[in-house]
């Protein structure tokens, strides 16, 4: 009979304890949740859109960036669709946030029409453009034809 008791005791344990893991693992993943829009499916999300966390990408429009420390203020362009992004992070923004750079903001959409973002993503699609007389998927030399053009012997096993 005792035996009954302890093994009903640690069933009802088991059951809270995985009851309250599966409760704080949903919660945290609506809370981490964030759709990814585009400026003109945010324009048009309603009311929607002032209560969801937000992933919204474009390119930075030129000279409209307002950069100090952790923070900088620009402007998005989609087409013709435009959106005003205030960016308050912990790290200031990324070496390649510049004009015409692609960017994601991470953050809310605020009723006052200001994209409200709390972390910020950039790249700069110069970077990755093929040099001038380069094709793209070209790769280097071979190591072995460096090698053998500067005189020295390959390796051998």
């Amino acid at each position: 009979m005792k035996s009954g008791k302890q093994a009903l005791r640690i069933t009802i344990a088991v059951v809270v304890i995985v009851g309250t893991i599966g409760y704080l693992a949903l919660s945290g993943v609506k809370a981490n949740k964030s759709y990814y829009v585009t400026i003109s499916e945010l324009h048009g999300m309603g009311g929607d859109a002032y209560t969801r966390h937000l992933r919204v990408a474009g390119n930075v429009a030129p000279g409209s960036i307002e950069h100090s420390g952790t923070t900088a203020q620009f402007v998005l362009v989609e087409n013709n669709n435009r959106l005003k992004v205030d960016y308050k992070g912990t790290e200031p923004p990324p070496d390649t946030f510049k004009d015409n750079a692609q960017a994601l903001a991470i953050g809310t959409y605020g009723r006052d029409g200001v994209f409200h973002a709390t972390a910020l993503q950039a790249k700069c699609a110069s970077k990755y453009a093929p040099k001038p007389g380069e094709t793209p998927g070209m790769s280097p030399a071979p190591a072995a034809a460096k090698t053998a053009s500067l005189g020295a012997a390959p390796l051998s096993r």
